[in-house]
């Protein structure tokens, strides 16, 4: 590593008051996979998150994921907007100068396809609002949504979820200013010298949002429809003799890891995603429990086979 770059303990402090809002993590693998791709794990030994664990993170020594909710509270100390597709950054971009419109200064970094766009608090904010105020400005931009209208290609916003269970975890994402181990390379805040010290000075002069603030922006709206949760569908027990959609008929090749066989997505292929050919898992128990872990929904998928869900009710 350049010197020049090495991290003091007392950034990891910093960085910790930005970003860190829950001592879960997860940490990539340093190897690739089979197919190429360097996962992300959650410790076995149970291990939580320690200032240590970031200067690790910040001296490229391993990469780190950080989780937005913390599930006692169910709020966020940040929102960050993740794209990865053609004209990503100017969709970003037009996001961040609609943000600042709104008084709220968003930081635009650097990815491998596009960029993430982050937003902070002053004090962790509820998931919720994070969430409805970001899908409303996203809708009103015509800023495209992954999931949303049947699209495979769009923003998708962290936190994931409104509300987590006591046990549930979420979903993270890479922690910022790591070394990423595909590419053995930072990915830097627009803004400020592509400097450790220089970016958390940068990240801590933003101005962040605070709670009355926020209550402002989302004082009556709600999540767009078509973006609110589907009713939970109840599934008789799984038999694999009766007559319904398999779509194990209709993949493959499957691996099996960790309880669930893993392909490619079907729709994901159909937009020329998914090269590694594992973003689709199904559960080998009850293969009618089928999940893009790139947010194609159901819908797309069964479109995509040319076995449309009749009525629009998962199967």
């Amino acid at each position: 590593m350049n010197k020049s770059n090495a991290a003091r303990p007392g950034l990891a402090d910093r960085y910790w008051r930005v970003f860190v809002n829950r001592l879960a993590y997860t940490v990539q693998s340093a190897k690739p996979g089979r197919n190429g791709k360097h996962y992300y794990y959650k410790p076995k030994d149970g291990r939580r998150l320690t200032r240590e664990t970031v200067l690790q993170h910040l001296n490229g020594q391993i990469t780190i994921g950080i989780y937005p909710i913390n599930p006692e509270t169910q709020r966020s100390k940040w929102v960050a907007i993740d794209a990865d597709y053609g004209n990503a950054v100017d969709d970003l971009l037009k996001l961040q100068w609609e943000l600042l419109r709104d008084g709220v200064e968003a930081a635009l970094e650097k990815s491998r396809r596009g960029g993430h766009l982050w937003i902070f608090a002053e004090e962790p904010l509820l998931a919720r609002d994070c969430r409805v105020y970001i899908y409303n400005l996203a809708t009103r931009l015509k800023v495209p949504v992954r999931g949303g209208a049947g699209l495979a290609e769009g923003i998708e916003v962290f936190p994931r979820q409104d509300e987590l269970g006591e046990t549930q975890f979420g979903n993270a994402l890479r922690g910022p200013l790591g070394v990423h181990r595909a590419v053995g390379r930072r990915f830097w805040f627009y803004g400020a010298d592509y400097r450790l010290e220089a970016q958390l000075e940068y990240l801590e002069r933003l101005k962040k949002i605070t709670q009355d603030e926020m209550s402002r922006f989302v004082k009556g709206r709600s999540m767009p429809e078509e973006f609110q949760p589907k009713p939970k569908i109840v599934l008789p027990p799984y038999d694999p003799t009766r007559n319904e959609f398999r779509i194990l008929d209709h993949v493959g090749p499957v691996q099996r890891r960790s309880g669930n066989y893993w392909t490619r997505c079907p729709s994901c292929a159909g937009q020329g995603r998914d090269r590694s050919g594992d973003n689709l898992a199904i559960c080998v128990a009850d293969p009618r429990k089928y999940k893009c872990w790139a947010g194609c929904t159901k819908e797309m998928i069964r479109a995509a086979l040319g076995c449309p869900i009749p009525n629009r009710i998962a199967s």
